[in-house]
């Protein structure tokens, strides 16, 4: 989407920071535990994967209408990178997620990036916001509910759809 672009959020104790190639190192560690990809599949990605994931993410999406939007999670007193946080813009549509490293879970800091990125995006022109959560995520499902989404009862892929309306 043009014109559409991830900067800077600050939140209490967070800062979200736009996605750069450099940060793969970092967030290799940081995404290293396998349990992240109990929900998810998969298995935690090299540096160099991840350098290469984050390049293709860098160069967007290809379509002017759609808007890829990457941030690391920074825990400001610790000056610490402890996740990610992610919306695919498309019009007034939004898809959101999340990830916080294994050794930060539980600090409320999913809750509060998620919720620094839903705000934003809401104060950005997004109307709707969605974010899609496995049904035995229990965690994740507490930090849709705490940014504000609701379950719809739609399924896609096994996961189960969360919503938010702005503006309505």
């Amino acid at each position: 989407m043009r014109g559409f672009a991830a900067e800077g959020i600050g939140t209490a104790r967070l800062d979200l920071v736009p996605l750069r190639v450099g940060h793969a190192d970092g967030m290799a560690a940081v995404l290293a535990d396998p349990a992240l990809h109990a929900f998810t599949g998969g298995a935690p990605a090299t540096p160099g994967a991840l350098r290469s994931r984050y390049e293709r993410l860098a160069g967007g999406s290809g379509d002017p209408g759609v808007a890829w939007l990457n941030w690391v999670v920074r825990l400001r007193a610790e000056e610490r990178l402890t996740g990610t946080v992610q919306a695919t813009v498309t019009g007034p549509l939004a898809e959101v997620a999340w990830v916080v490293g294994t050794p930060w879970q539980g600090r409320g800091i999913a809750t509060e990036a998620a919720r620094g990125l839903v705000d934003w995006l809401g104060g950005r022109g997004v109307r709707t916001v969605v974010a899609h959560v496995h049904p035995d995520h229990l965690a994740s499902a507490a930090v849709a509910a705490a940014a504000g989404l609701a379950p719809t009862g739609e399924r896609q892929d096994g996961e189960v759809r969360w919503r938010r309306e702005f503006g309505t």
